[in-house]
């Protein structure tokens, strides 16, 4: 019974693409930048051969490199245009987006606002880019005061809408949240529509858990032809909301890394053939665009302590495919993703060791594979690197 298990340490980039400077991300590299820490302890991944693979072993110089790690490697460049969670994984799983989603650094057009407030019946603040956590603060009070809902955006292509969870409840956001899709379709098709609901008093506002997102659908991917061709695919984390419920056959929401990394394992215990997708977003969302180096490094050695949890569940013919969607340096003076490589790590007991595979040119190329092993003809983009991997 053949099964991969594909994890996105969401924005665990590991160095600037080559068109960095077009995104205004020159110089980024997520993973030396968090490496600073002295919280940083990620010896597992090490065994894996992460720190071998192009463009982190240049930088990581100061290890003690062991040319014998336990499995097969790659750098990934992203052919998509764009930085952000959608796009990424759409990439990885096999739809490579020729144009990006539409961004807002002036604020959305005074139609879109005008037809939400409508739809809602209620009025809207802010309406600029904005850091999730500073927007709350800067205009949490008069929500409160006045009702009136919090729009805001940020560098990537979002409709960010922020509520107090005792003045709109979670479920009546998430109908808000719902207009807001319905209304950005076509030239204002954003990426994503995130509800962010908030609790405390003013200014100690917190953002809770019961964030959720809502995407446009994509076009083909490897989902929609391992369901075809009668396989399951299990979402954990927001992966459901990542491609709109499209090509998933079970999903299972989660609150944090934690409890991502605690369904993974259930489910590598569980009989089902096909693939297991997980997005693990705290990297991304608490730490990275918060420019927390710490708390991004204890986050990435907490993954790495559960990581042999993972390992040694897994059955003769699964396979471990570990990446990530994009960059979010958080030794940056922004906050927001950069354009970044990303790395492949894949491991298993059929799998290659000491494998480096150099540097590919497509996310897309981990669907390709994905669907070789499964013996399915792709009908996405991507090239299979099956053959350079298997033992």
């Amino acid at each position: 019974m053949k099964r991969v298990f594909l994890v996105v340490l969401d924005s665990v980039g590991i160095g600037q693409l080559p068109d960095a400077k077009d995104y205004n991300d020159e110089g980024s590299h997520t993973l030396y930048a968090v490496s600073k820490s002295e919280h940083f302890h990620m010896p597992h991944m090490k065994n894996l051969g992460l720190f071998n693979i192009d463009g982190v072993k240049d930088r990581f110089t100061h290890m003690n490199f062991d040319h014998n790690y336990a499995g097969s490697i790659a750098r990934l460049a992203e052919k998509s245009k764009g930085k952000d969670t959608t796009t990424g994984h759409w990439e990885i799983a096999g739809l490579i987006s020729n144009k990006p989603f539409p961004t807002y650094p002036n604020g959305f057009p005074e139609e879109i606002i005008k037809e939400f407030e409508e739809k809602t019946g209620r009025k809207v603040l802010c309406n600029h880019p904005y850091s999730g956590t500073e927007v709350i603060r800067e205009y949490g009070k008069e929500h409160i005061e006045t009702g009136a809902l919090i729009v805001y955006t940020s560098a990537d292509s979002v409709f960010q809408v922020a509520a107090h969870e005792d003045i709109i409840p979670v479920e009546e956001l998430y109908r808000y949240c719902e207009i807001a899709r319905k209304i950005l379709r076509g030239e204002h098709g954003v990426g994503r529509v995130i509800a962010r609901p908030f609790i405390g008093t003013y200014p100690n506002f917190t953002r809770t858990s019961n964030r959720h997102d809502y995407s446009l659908a994509p076009s083909l991917t490897m989902l929609d032809q391992l369901v075809e061709a009668g396989l399951d695919v299990i979402g954990v984390g927001k992966i459901y909301d990542i491609f709109a419920g499209k090509g998933i056959t079970d999903s299972v929401r989660t609150k944090n890394n934690q409890e991502g990394i605690d369904r993974l394992i259930e489910r590598i215990s569980k009989d089902f053939e096909g693939l297991c997708f997980v997005n693990l977003v705290d990297f991304d969302m608490i730490y990275g665009h918060r420019n927390d180096i710490d708390g991004y490094a204890k986050a990435l050695s907490y993954f790495d302590s559960r990581l042999p949890e993972i390992t040694e569940a897994l059955r003769d013919e699964d396979i471990l495919i570990i990446t990530a969607d994009h960059g979010c340096d958080p030794s940056t003076p922004s906050t927001d993703h950069s354009r970044e490589y990303v790395p492949m790590v894949a491991y298993g007991s059929k799998i290659k060791r000491n494998n480096n595979l150099g540097t590919r040119e497509s996310f897309a190329d981990i669907a390709a594979t994905i669907l070789d092993y499964f013996n399915i003809q792709s009908k996405i983009s991507g090239k299979s690197f099956l053959n350079d991997i298997i033992g």
